[in-house]
């Protein structure tokens, strides 16, 4: 019931964003998907939902019928929607398929992960990992910049040895991290620390960017590809213990859905080896500092690529 009522939610959303359908580019002239539908999702924070829209775009560019679904919830909500047919298709990360959905604790290259995914994945849950984009968007923490300076924190560890030493400063992380295995808990662990309940606050993730420049947040955990990192001269703690791990996208489609069409394959990876770190936090400060609307960044950089018309 939960879940539908999201999709409903996000599905009115996506209506009162819609537009002109995207005209045909240089993806059409390698696949043509007329005659397919596809519900296409996301999780409920900035770079998903442009991640959606890129996907929106691309697909009606090769005559594919698409109905928006983005901003379906968070990992798991989204996850089980694919896992319904409730969406055909979303982006994950291989981060959170590794150690949230296997439950795997071995930490192996991408590489790696990436293979045992396709194989189990498919295998288990009928879903099909295309290829990843060449952006990693891994757990990072920030420090107002000139604070950073001030203090000399410059990794994870000098921010542990803060936190030890008992001065003053709040944690801010958000709902998802504070719960998972692979956040704030196994932190604690492979930095030998033990962040007070009374110095933790757990914001929504667009809360933390702000409220680390303001101060009220001495640290923030945020994603490493955002885009208000540098907008608002943040400074990225190094994890110089190599805690957190790879978290590459890629489009997870149904195997069912697949299966119909698998020259979607084809559509889906140009535009994943266009997506490399500085064009996606690029990509997101536009929709998260600038404010401009997802769709509309999605299809001018799909057009200025020549994907779509």
């Amino acid at each position: 019931m939960l879940s539908a009522i999201a999709l409903l939610a996000s599905g009115c959303a996506g209506l009162a964003g819609s537009g002109p359908r995207a005209s045909s580019g240089s993806l059409a002239e390698s696949v043509d998907l007329s005659g397919q539908t596809y519900v296409v999702g996301s999780k409920n924070f900035d770079e998903q939902i442009l991640l959606c829209q890129i996907s929106i775009a691309a697909l009606e560019s090769v005559g594919a019928t698409v109905t928006d679904r983005c901003n379906v919830g968070g990992s798991d909500v989204t996850r089980q929607a694919l896992l319904s047919g409730d969406i055909s298709l979303y982006w994950e990360y291989t981060g959170t398929a590794w150690a949230s959905f296997l439950q795997e604790t071995r930490k192996l290259p991408d590489d790696e992960v990436l293979r045992e995914l396709r194989a189990r994945d498919g295998a288990e849950n009928g879903v099909v990992w295309l290829d990843r984009a060449g952006f990693d968007n891994t757990y990072a923490f920030v420090v107002e910049g000139t604070t950073a300076t001030r203090l000399g924190l410059n990794t994870i560890s000098d921010m542990a040895g803060y936190v030890r030493s008992g001065q003053p400063g709040t944690v801010c992380v958000e709902t998802e991290y504070h719960s998972r295995a692979d956040g704030l808990r196994g932190l604690q662990q492979a930095y030998d620390v033990e962040v007070p309940r009374e110095r933790t606050s757990v914001l929504e993730q667009g809360l933390i960017f702000q409220s680390t420049a303001d101060g009220v947040c001495l640290f923030g955990e945020v994603a490493a590809t955002d885009g208000r990192i540098p907008g608002l001269g943040l400074a990225v703690l190094e994890d110089d213990r190599g805690y957190h791990i790879t978290y590459s996208a890629a489009p997870t489609i149904r195997q069912d859905a697949f299966d119909r069409a698998p020259q979607i394959a084809e559509a889906f990876a140009p535009i994943s080896a266009a997506l490399d770190q500085r064009t996606v936090q690029e990509l997101n400060g536009q929709v998260s500092a600038e404010g401009r609307d997802a769709r509309e960044v999605a299809r001018t950089w799909l057009a200025d690529r020549g994907f779509i018309g």
